[in-house]
């Protein structure tokens, strides 16, 4: 969890954008029918060439590489795709099943910061010996107690029994419990080799699956700030904030059913975040 909109002491990731905008099927830019005739094909045709010059030009653009572009001594960020794949592979192991051995640059410490988020925000924090597990193994020591009690009193018995859930955070049966964090990129607002601070823009889904929930898997956006600390031989947490959004326009897609979303959940496994 985190600390979405729907309980914000908790650090759970929930509430939903409710705005919905359709765009009118006009058939173009002001409103108008479409039209037929022989010089639409035409036109289509000097369109589609038109595209593909574009195109071509900007694939030669960015196969010509970045050797005549300036670039910051000491600066290992990516300045135009954040978070675009490098090729390389940061993640070396894992500690009680999360990456760890991030490498200790601008870019160990954006993919730290996402997998984490993932590992905050799962439905393991709402299992007492799961969430010690998680906590004790990201967090940086000059903070771990105090991250480790208030997680605790978080994830509070009687928060557990508001969502349908047991003592151990699992589900009714018949129910399949959601608590899923997706990050969807990472900016590192301030870095050195000893510290940094990342912001991790995520996707979240939570709920209850199942014929009769009151509590129906939901989906929210939010972005989570994470301080760092360079302690022993890893990025840990020192510190973990959020706020709502950037929030996309809902798409059109239609809502899966309670048996769907209960095996897709069970099914689809989550991803090591490194880039």
């Amino acid at each position: 969890m985190s600390l979405g909109d729907k309980y914000e002491n908790t650090g759970g990731y929930g509430g939903s954008g409710q705005t919905r905008t359709r765009m009118p099927d006009s058939g173009g830019p002001h409103g108008g029918g479409r039209r037929g005739g022989g010089r639409t094909s035409s036109r289509s045709l000097v369109t589609v060439v038109g595209v593909v010059v574009l195109l071509i030009a900007a694939i030669a653009f960015a196969n010509r590489g970045g050797d005549d572009s300036p670039s910051g001594e000491g600066d290992d960020s990516p300045k135009a795709e954040a978070t675009a794949p490098s090729g390389e592979r940061p993640v070396q192991s894992a500690n009680a099943g999360i990456p760890s051995g991030f490498a200790r640059d601008r870019q160990g410490a954006e993919s730290a910061a996402a997998n984490y988020a993932v590992a905050l925000g799962s439905d393991g924090m709402f299992n007492p010996t799961r969430r010690r597990e998680i906590v004790q193994s990201i967090t940086d020591p000059s903070t771990r107690d105090r991250l480790q009690d208030g997680f605790d009193a978080d994830y509070s018995a009687e928060l557990l029994k508001s969502f349908g859930l047991t003592a151990n955070g699992t589900a009714p049966e018949g129910m399949t419990f959601v608590n899923r964090t997706l990050p969807a990129g990472t900016k590192a607002t301030a870095f050195s080799e000893s510290a940094a601070t990342v912001e991790v823009w995520c996707s979240g889904l939570f709920g209850l699956a199942g014929d009769g929930s009151t509590n129906p898997v939901t989906s929210s956006w939010f972005t989570v700030t994470m301080k760092l600390n360079w302690s022993g031989d890893d990025w840990r947490v020192l510190e973990t904030t959020q706020k709502t959004g950037p929030t996309p326009v809902p798409g059109d897609s239609p809502v899966s059913g309670a048996e769907d979303m209960s095996k897709v959940v069970e099914e689809f496994g989550g991803f090591t975040y490194a880039r």
